[in-house]
């Protein structure tokens, strides 16, 4: 291999590593939301994979055993977290497979 060839590859690897950092930035600002009890109960994920909220409405103290709250509590975010986590595969296999494109700020590639 002589010297242009490794500078190529060397240009390549920084460019797919710009990519994959603008591909994480991009799925870390999405938003996944799941709910539980008939959306009584709701948590958001993130693309990063992080709890950013959970809302209970006001009937679920009323009706509800803390038991149950717990359960659908939980529900809620292992759907949400679920969601999140299936998106975030998804993209990165475009990735890896190469299909993802020139990025566009705030969008998906082309």
């Amino acid at each position: 291999m002589n010297p242009p060839d490794l500078q190529k590859m060397l240009e390549q690897a920084q460019k797919m590593q710009s990519k994959m950092g603008q591909l994480q930035a991009e799925l870390a600002g999405k938003r996944f939301e799941a709910s539980a009890g008939g959306g009584m109960i709701s948590a958001v994920a993130t693309g990063a994979l992080k709890i950013v909220e959970i809302r209970i409405e006001d009937a679920v103290f009323e009706q509800a055993d803390r038991e149950l709250v717990q359960d659908l509590v939980i529900a809620a975010v292992n759907s949400a977290l679920a969601s999140a986590q299936r998106h975030v595969q998804e993209q990165l296999q475009r990735f890896s497979l190469g299909g993802l494109g020139p990025l566009k700020p705030g969008g998906e590639g082309t």
